[in-house]
């Protein structure tokens, strides 16, 4: 059986579930071994501004919400400085704060997430997507490369050197 899975805006009343998941996330790094989102960040306010800001988006399974993540337009004043070089200047959406609730972990979620993403991407006309991640994140860097994306360099970003990439939509 098909399962409906929709990409939509975040609202408040969203934001407990979402900070739950998002705690499930952190855990999840920490258990890796990882430096990412180790320092108390994301938090709630995280959320909180997310949604404010119209940042916030949910990817629901049946209408039960599976993935969390941000996606800003145009806007993340630390890859204007990369070490390296991006593909594009146009127009990007930028991708943060991914995190998937445990109970659809391993079912490739980040994967339609970013199908998602670049439909979102291109039906608001813009030209890009850009990503960046932690050295040590190894399960988005395997969803990248596998989804196309182009590492394009390193950005400073939350305290360290995170990897860059990006892939032009349209």
């Amino acid at each position: 059986m098909n399962s409906e899975i929709k990409l939509r805006k975040a609202e408040i009343e969203d934001r407990d579930i979402i900070w739950n998941i998002l705690q499930q996330a952190i855990e999840r790094r920490r258990q890796d071994g990882s430096t990412q989102w180790q320092q108390g960040y994301p938090n709630l306010d995280t959320v909180e501004s997310d949604i404010a800001k119209n940042f916030g988006y949910v990817m629901t399974v049946d209408g039960e919400i599976a993935v969390y993540t941000a996606l800003i337009m145009n806007d993340e004043p630390a890859y204007s400085t990369i070490e390296g070089e991006w593909l594009s200047n146009g127009e990007f959406v930028v991708v943060h704060r991914v995190a998937v609730d445990e109970k659809f972990a391993g079912q490739g979620m980040v994967k339609k997430l970013f199908d998602h993403i670049e439909v979102f991407t291109r039906s608001n006309g813009i030209q890009s997507v850009k990503v960046d991640t932690n050295f040590d994140n190894i399960a988005m860097l395997k969803i990248l490369e596998a989804k196309g994306y182009s590492y394009c360099g390193e950005v400073f970003l939350a305290g360290g050197m995170r990897k860059a990439f990006e892939k032009i939509i349209i």
